[in-house]
This record gives structure tokens, C-alpha cells and sequence, in this order.
């Protein structure tokens, strides 16, 4: 057993009886490289990673690897979910060397921690090769290694290095919609989602692209985010036995997932959907959010009322042998036997034919068509069909939860349970569900009480009644965002008080003057090989494009100057870099708050937070709300209260129109 058995990441801990003798990422592991002149082996992944696994049982358990490892490195394992910033710095080497990147991620660094080697994933024999070749060069010819990572790491420091002029460049409405259009040339019409594969879901895409459509009244644009939200709910990437979504496809029509479940992904995709349901009122999409919601509350949630990480792609399958999909694949005899008479009709609904055949025999669950038209076609009526979908779903539900289950992720990351917070609030908002809101709470209240510091920082990581890392700014981020949230589907200045504080908090230790970003990390703790500021959105969006988000709508609450310029020097720096929309979508919705589109409301009144829950119910994401129950002394409302009355105050661009009592006009006024 190794030096990981002592920390918490359940990831690190699957490598605590590996014969390397691994050690954490920590100043003494780093400070022996140092002393003993040795070189580093950094290798990241995370729990939910098939092919970590996989190089995990051909290397990492091997004796004849761990023997060059053990003898010549040192051997340092990172969760990738637990330090996003040395993830983040290494990618960037291995990207520069390699042009691609992914996990696990292996690098090679001297021993002051530049790198001089990397890649992805590695055979054993070829990892071996390697790591000898690189002890050979160190001992016989270091400076040619010093050399190279001198260049490497002035590579390194370049990228994501924004150029900041100092000029404002103005938000040029119609250059949004010409990168639009630029953006449609990539669209797949048939699926959904990009054309190419493996398909990542990306919801920020579709948040925005839904947000602009409504706004230019795109109909086509619309068209195309609703069939991609459609096939994606179709496809076997959404497990519509249990809910929940898995991290992306590896195929062009969303059939195959790699098939691991991500709280990151499911927060998200609960949002969209649940945005999506407001403006459609399309009965799939609030099928999704409550299956997803029931997935999550079932297996992701913890007694504390904390969200755990992610299942793991692979389970045991039925000779005791863990294999990526085991959990959630079927076969066409084992479906007669649990579906019956119904399983002619079954394969119509789920294409158990070629359409929705794996591999070796394995069947993906997948829809292709709507039920309206396969009752049609086997003249049923479509509420019959539901009801026989629905009790499929039941019996292979309780015959999939005998067999063995994907290993559960059970840290908690503060970032990741910001954004589920979101999504049970974004759902609560569509379908006013109580038990959405009170979850919401719990968990607001769970990252209050173990993830907030006295000191007033965040913690990133939870597990076993231990915070251990400090945060990150994706941890500030996310939790503002949640806490404004709140704010709207409560009205408790409370969570507004709470995202002002870790506001300020994250200026003062995160903000770059210089660059006109955050630092990734805190100013407070040991720096890195080179600084990193993440500005472009991904699978989770920038931590910065949230944040100047979060500032945009603080700024209006509090009326504070100095949030709305951070806000507009961020978004004028980086818009001249808008070249790939994809890699900007929520840089471009902050984008939108600038149009003249954008408006404020506020509603002052005993009754108030009943005319605030109709507005959330209502697709307006360019409307900023607020609203008082009693007299507040918050800026944006302040003498806004009457005793007595309910009062709608309509804003744009900080003018307001007079107050109004008639709902209705102020409801046509906003759509």
C-alpha cells in the first residue's frame, strides 16, 4: 500500500495498492523531487476514466512497471476533479507537444515540475520504453532536458494570454449574428448537436442558442436547438430506464454513450431542459428534467444534503469482469423474457433492431421517432403507449438494480454542486415542484456549513466531514451564480448578501488587473509553473464567463459601478477573440445583456413573490427580476415598497418606466 491510502479522492484511492509507490500531489512530494534531483511522473485521471482504468491494471498494478518507476521517479497521482488547476497547466504542455489531450494524463517533468515529456494514454511497453529513454537523456545529457523545458514553458505561459489593449471595443449586436451564421455551417440536421463524433452535449451551446433564436425570433435556429435537445433525450446517452445523463457520445446519432454519469453534465442539462420546457412546453422535456432530478436525488445525493461526483462507466458484468456499459446494455433474449407479449411493440418504441444494436450482441436504448406516430402505426392511442413505456421502464428498472453497479464518485465537489443547486432551481422555477426548492436549499445550506470557511473562503473538495483544498474560481463562480438563483425563487436578500460576499472575496484574491480576469487560482496559495486564467467555455463554461455573468446582475442589484466595469473590460477584451462561437457561448449570452433587448423588473408587494414565480415560469432570459415582500434596502428596490399595493417597475438600461399595477401589460410588455 502506497502513501494514497491516506488521502480522501475515492480516484486516488483505487491506486493505493498499486506497487508504484504513488504520492499525492503535496509540497512534500514535490519538495523530494527536488532534494533527491529525480524526475516526476504526474499522472492525472479521474474515478469515472475507462481508459485510466484500463492503463491502471496494464502498468500501474504491474511489478516489472512499478520496479523502473519506483527506482528511477518520482511518482505523483492527481485527481483531475479535485486539482482542475495542475490538470489544466499540464494539458496545456501535453496540447503544445502533442496537439491532442484527454485523460489519463501523463507528463514527465524535471524536478522543479516543467515538463519535457507527456501524452495520453500508453501501453505498457511503451510506457516503459519511454520513461527509460527519459532517465537515459537525464543522467547523460540534462541540458538538452533543461533546454527544451526552458521553451516548453514559455509556451506554455502564452497560452490563454488574452492581449488587453486597454481599448473598449463596443458589443457589436450584428457580429453576434454573423458568428451564428458561421456557426450553422457546422450543425448536424439529421441528430442534432455538431456534425462530427464522439458528440459532447455542451448546454451552454444550447442555452445561448435558444436565448438568441427567441430573442431574433429565429424560428430556424430554434428548430434546430429543439431537435437536437429531442434526439439527445431520444438517444441511448440518456438513460431513460433510470434518468441521468452520460458524458458524451461516441457515435454521430447519440446512441452509444461513453457511459459514465457526471454531476457537472446533469445540473446543466436540467437547467437547459427545464429552460427549454418554459419556452416549448414540450412534455418531453419536462420527462427529462424530473427523471434526471429522481436519478440524482437517488444516487447522488448524500445524507448531509451534498451531491456526490459521478458513476463510473464501468461495472461487473455477469462473469464478475468490469466492462465499460455492463450496467445498462441489454440483450434481445433477456428483453422477451422481461417484457412479454409487449416486445414487438417494445422494439418499435427502443429499435431493438439494427438501428439500435452495440456491439456483441448488446442493445443501446434509443428512440427514433415520437410515440404518436408508432401508436398510429399500431392503432393504439398514444396514451396507451405512454402508460406501456412507463411500465416497461418500471420492470427493467427493477431487473437492471439486481445487477452490480457502476462505482460511485462519493466526494463533493464545491463547483459541481453550485451548478446541480442551479438546475433543482432552474427546475423548481419551470414546474414549481416544492420538493425542488427545498432541495435546493439543503444543499445551499450544506456548502454553507462545510465548504464556506470563517476566514471567508471556499473549500473545493468534501468527503468524510473533511474540506481540504482551498477553492478555485470555478468554486466562486458557480456557488454566486446559485445563490442569485435562490434569490429569484425566494426573495431572500440573504443569498444576494452571501453572493456579494464571496464577490468581493474573489476580486480581492482572484482578480488580475493586469489581464483584466481571474486567476484559476487564489492569490493565497502556492503558485504553479505559470498562472491560469480560463476563459473559454467547455463542457462547463469558463469560470470567468460565469463570473462576469454573476458581476452583470450584481451590478444592477447593488448598483455598483465597479462590478459592471469588470463585467464590460472582461467581455470587451475577449470579444475580438470570438473566432470559434462554440468555445464562447456564454461569453456570447453575457453578450446579449447588452442589447437593447435587455430589461429589469422589479415587483415590490406583500404578494410579490407570487407574481415573481409566474415571471420565472415564463422563457424571458432577458429580463433581470427582482422583488420585495417588505420595505428593502437593497439599491435596485429601495423606496420601492408601498404599503398595501403590488407595484411592477419595467427598466431598461437603467430608465424606468412608472409603476404599474396591471400584471398582464407588464407580462406583454416583456414578451
Amino acid at each position: 500500500m502506497n502513501l494514497l491510502s491516506e488521502e480522501t479522492s475515492p480516484y486516488l484511492l483505487q491506486h493505493a495498492n498499486n506497487p508504484v509507490h504513488w504520492k499525492a500531489w503535496n509540497e512534500n512530494s514535490l519538495a523530494e523531487a527536488k532534494e533527491k534531483n529525480k524526475l516526476i511522473v504526474i499522472s492525472i485521471g479521474y474515478s469515472a476514466c475507462h481508459w485510466c482504468h484500463v492503463m491502471e491494471h496494464e502498468s500501474f498494478e504491474d511489478q516489472e512497471v512499478a520496479e523502473v518507476m519506483n527506482a528511477n521517479f518520482v511518482n505523483i497521482k492527481v485527481d483531475r476533479e479535485e486539482r482542475p488547476d495542475v490538470d489544466a497547466v499540464y494539458m496545456k504542455a501535453v496540447q503544445i507537444m502533442t496537439r491532442r489531450g484527454g485523460w489519463p494524463l501523463n507528463v514527465v517533468t524535471l524536478p522543479d515540475g516543467r515538463p519535457i515529456w507527456g501524452g495520453t494514454y500508453f501501453r505498457k511497453g511503451e510506457w516503459m520504453q519511454t520513461l527509460g529513454q527519459l532517465q537515459e537523456i537525464y543522467l547523460s545529457t540534462p541540458e538538452k532536458m533543461l533546454d527544451y523545458a526552458e521553451k516548453l514553458h514559455e509556451g506554455i505561459q502564452s497560452i490563454g494570454i488574452i492581449p488587453n489593449e486597454n481599448k473598449e471595443t463596443n458589443i457589436d449586436q450584428d457580429q453576434i449574428t454573423a458568428l451564428v451564421k458561421k456557426w450553422e455551417d457546422y450543425f448536424d440536421w439529421d441528430f442534432g448537436g455538431m456534425a462530427s463524433a464522439p458528440k459532447f452535449m455542451m448546454p451552454n451551446n444550447y442555452h445561448f442558442l435558444m436565448r438568441f433564436s427567441y430573442q431574433k425570433k429565429d424560428n430556424r435556429l430554434l428548430e434546430f436547438v429543439n431537435l437536437t435537445l429531442t434526439r439527445m433525450a431520444f438517444g441511448g446517452i440518456f438513460d431513460t430506464v433510470d434518468g441521468g445523463f452520460s458524458r458524451y457520445s461516441v457515435d454521430n446519432k447519440w446512441h452509444v454513450p461513453h457511459f459514465e454519469k457526471m454531476l457537472y453534465d446533469n445540473g446543466q442539462l436540467v437547467s437547459l431542459y427545464s429552460d427549454a420546457y418554459k419556452l416549448t412546453g414540450n412534455p418531453l422535456y419536462k420527462e427529462v428534467v424530473e427523471k434526471t432530478l429522481s436519478f440524482v436525488e437517488r444516487e447522488l445525493l448524500n445524507p448531509e444534503g451534498g451531491f456526490y461526483c459521478a458513476l463510473d462507466a464501468d461495472s461487473l458484468n455477469a462473469e464478475n469482469h468490469l466492462e465499460e456499459g455492463a450496467f445498462y446494455v441489454w440483450k434481445i433474449a433477456e428483453l422477451k423474457t422481461i417484457v412479454g407479449d409487449d416486445f414487438e411493440l417494445f422494439s418499435q418504441v427502443f429499435n431493438i433492431n439494427t438501428f439500435g444494436l452495440w456491439e456483441d450482441g448488446n442493445y443501446v436504448l434509443i428512440q427514433n421517432q415520437g410515440l404518436d406516430e408508432i401508436a398510429k402505426n399500431n392503432n393504439i392511442t398514444a396514451a396507451t403507449l405512454q402508460k406501456k413505456k412507463i411500465f416497461w421502464e418500471k420492470v427493467l428498472y427493477l431487473k437492471r438494480e439486481k445487477r452490480s453497479k457502476p462505482r460511485l464518485d462519493d466526494k463533493c465537489l464545491t463547483s459541481w454542486n453550485a451548478i446541480m443547486l442551479k438546475g433543482y432551481v432552474d427546475a423548481y422555477k419551470a414546474l414549481e415542484e416544492p420538493k425542488y426548492l427545498n432541495l435546493a436549499l439543503k444543499n445551499a445550506n450544506f456548502i454553507i456549513k462545510n465548504l464556506w470557511s470563517g476566514e471567508g473562503n471556499l473549500y473545493h473538495n468534501y468527503k468524510n466531514q473533511k474540506s481540504t483544498i482551498n477553492g478555485y474560481l470555478e468554486d466562486y463562480a458557480w456557488v454566486i451564480a446559485a445563490f442569485i438563483g435562490l434569490y429569484e425563487v425566494t426573495l431572500d436578500e440573504k443569498w444576494l448578501r452571501d453572493a456579494k460576499q464571496l464577490t468581493d472575496y474573489s476580486l480581492e484574491h482572484f482578480y488580475d488587473e493586469k489581464t483584466v480576469f481571474f486567476a484559476f487560482t487564489s492569490n493565497l496559495d502556492d503558485a504553479l509553473i505559470t498562472s491560469h486564467y480560463e476563459t473559454e467555455d467547455n463542457v462547463i463554461p469558463a469560470s470567468n464567463s460565469v463570473m462576469g455573468k454573476n458581476l452583470f446582475q450584481l451590478g444592477l442589484y447593488f448598483e455598483n459601478s465597479h462590478y459592471e466595469k469588470v463585467a464590460q473590460r472582461m467581455l470587451h477584451t475577449i470579444f475580438p477573440n470570438f473566432s470559434y462561437p462554440s468555445a464562447y457561448s456564454n461569453w456570447l449570452d453575457l453578450a446579449l445583456n447588452y442589447s437593447e433587448q435587455n430589461k429589469e423588473l422589479a415587483i415590490c408587494g406583500e404578494t410579490a413573490l407570487d407574481y415573481c414565480n409566474k415571471i420565472n415560469g415564463l422563457y424571458l432570459p432577458n429580463v433581470v427580476l427582482a422583488g420585495a415582500k417588505k420595505v428593502s434596502n437593497l439599491p435596485f428596490l429601495k423606496d420601492r415598497f408601498v404599503a398595501n399595493q403590488t407595484l411592477f417597475y419595467l427598466c431598461q438600461n437603467k430608465t424606468c418606466q412608472a409603476p404599474s399595477h396591471d400584471f398582464q401589460k407588464i407580462v406583454s410588455d416583456l414578451i
